[in-house]
């Protein structure tokens, strides 16, 4: 299998890791499994703390790097310092998105123009300003995931500006794949079920989303932080070399049913 991702040795930055539920940092297992050398991001000094004791718990080393996407310059010169360090680099995790917990309670149209405007920076922009920053550094091509869900495309209660913001996310992926194509550099979005991260701690109905699920969905049962992981694995790799601009759906197949 590891002939097949050909993830040996490659360098992969993944942004997001907030602990150890994190869709992130199954991800960076993951990689770690296969040999990739993983280039970590964190925004604040106790996200610093908890990827240090996680990467130490399991016995990893790698490169961390402060950035905060809210802020242009931080990402410039985080990616400026990931690049001096590893040379090239083959793919990016983006795994970030938040909104203020008020505008996830109230209804839809009473969000703020300061909150939807922050969902969108975070949760949205901030996948093109980190493509624009990564690009000077993959000069072999390579592959950009960012990470979804369903309430892209459909109404979920409790998911708000949310929802707004990752449809902002998905359109961007692919009008990122276009103008990025020609450099051999694939965009696709990863579509994960529901899945108990400290972020879908702040959807006040997530406990009844898990419940449909379980009762809808094809497999009849959630996902597990282990399978978004594999699909990622999947798409940053060799194996999906002629796949941009998609969104994969890893929930069971509970996006299909009415």
């Amino acid at each position: 299998m590891d002939d097949l991702l050909k993830l040996k040795g490659k360098n992969i930055v993944v942004m997001g890791v907030a602990n150890e539920r994190s869709i992130a940092w199954g991800v960076a297992k993951s990689l770690f499994s296969v040999g990739a050398n993983v280039i970590f991001t964190y925004r604040k000094e106790r996200s610093l703390v908890k990827l240090e004791k996680l990467l130490n718990a399991d016995g990893y080393e790698a490169m961390i790097v402060q950035c905060d996407v809210n802020e242009d310059d931080s990402i410039h010169e985080a990616f400026a310092k990931i690049g001096a360090g590893v040379g090239t680099i083959h793919g990016v995790v983006h795994s970030l998105a938040f909104a203020h917990a008020e505008d996830l309670r109230n209804d839809f149209v009473e969000t703020t123009r300061s909150g939807y405007a922050f969902a969108q920076d975070t949760s949205a922009y901030s996948l093109i300003a980190t493509a624009k920053e990564a690009r000077p550094f993959m000069t072999d091509g390579g592959s950009i995931v960012t990470m979804s869900y369903l309430g892209a495309e459909r109404v979920l209660d409790g998911y708000n500006v949310m929802g707004v913001a990752k449809a902002a996310l998905e359109a961007s992926v692919k009008y990122l794949a276009n103008d990025l194509g020609k450099e051999n550099i694939r965009v696709n979005a990863i579509s994960a079920g529901a899945i108990r991260t400290l972020s879908a701690k702040g959807v006040p109905s997530f406990n009844t989303i898990l419940s449909q699920i379980e009762e809808k969905a094809p497999l009849k049962r959630n996902v597990t932080q282990e399978e978004v992981a594999d699909m990622t694995l999947a798409v940053l790799s060799n194996l999906s070399r002629g796949v941009t601009g998609e969104v994969i759906y890893v929930d069971a197949g509970y996006h299909i049913m009415g």
